[in-house]
């Protein structure tokens, strides 16, 4: 698990015993006959760059892309280009400075942001802001220059949370500058996100049943309730291929409630015109 900081919910005995079940027979990712090529999940092709590609989100998100058809620019650096699922264009530059990779964007009309500290945590203060905030800083303005971007996705983190507060402001901040961009923009906000060696919170899970017990924390629990791998990569996916009006906050209830989660303030236009 990986400290997006990506905990959340505190839920109903019935719900959490839904969703431990869940957790158990879901698998990740999805493994189609390799005999039947599916056709594409979404009505447009979309042209995707991403960063943090190599990552632990990273790579099954490309991965899901391409199995939806997408067509996927992924910005690494040379030495994790090997980590890269077959099938994406890999973009060789440094996601701390646009000047790498701004003119390699084009004529992709999807940015998906994923980088950051890994495992994040408080001792970690410093590195949020020379890394996560540099290169959403750096996304937007590369974004921009190159003119053809139409959505900004970005993995932010549930706020407001009782800790992990540098993290959690730092990625506040990361919100407002794409904001300010005037982009079409999506946020998709867990706190920390199960899977293959992020399993540990999985033994405090009645806990958040326990908390969300009491009516004055019960939100809070919900919203700080750990997502799955699978369902993460499939929020991020779903919303990338749905383009807000305005700007679309999704979170931890919702991704773990839907397979299209939208919230509903936010109005959705097609996104990406035919190629």
């Amino acid at each position: 698990m990986q400290f997006i900081i990506h905990h959340s919910s505190f839920i109903t005995l019935s719900s959490l015993i839904a969703h431990h079940s869940l957790i158990a027979h879901r698998s990740f990712p999805r493994r189609p006959n390799p005999s039947i090529q599916p056709p594409p999940t979404y009505l447009y092709i979309m042209n995707v760059f991403l960063t943090g590609a190599s990552g632990y989100i990273g790579r099954p998100v490309v991965t899901e892309l391409l199995r939806r058809g997408h067509a996927v620019r992924a910005l690494v650096r040379e030495s994790s280009v090997g980590k890269l699922p077959k099938g994406a264009e890999a973009v060789i530059g440094d996601a701390l400075d646009a000047s790498t990779f701004a003119s390699k964007i084009a004529p992709c009309d999807t940015f998906i942001q994923l980088v950051g500290v890994a495992h994040p945590s408080p001792a970690k203060a410093k590195e949020f802001r020379a890394i996560d905030l540099v290169s959403v800083r750096e996304s937007v303005n590369a974004a921009m220059r190159a003119g053809t971007i139409r959505h900004f996705v970005y993995l932010s983190v549930a706020q407001p949370a009782p800790i992990m507060h540098d993290y959690i402001a730092v990625r506040a901040e990361g919100e407002q500058l794409i904001r300010d961009s005037g982009l079409h923009a999506t946020f998709i906000r867990p706190w920390y996100v199960l899977g293959p060696g992020h399993r540990w919170p999985y033994f405090i899970l009645p806990l958040y049943w326990f908390w969300s017990l009491f009516p004055t924390h019960r939100d809070t629990a919900r919203r700080l309730y750990p997502v799955t791998l699978a369902q993460i990569v499939e929020t991020i996916c779903d919303a990338a291929e749905d383009l807000p009006m305005r700007p679309r906050i999704i979170e931890a209830p919702e991704m773990r409630g839907a397979a299209s989660p939208i919230h509903p303030d936010a109005m959705s236009v097609p996104a990406h015109p035919p190629r």
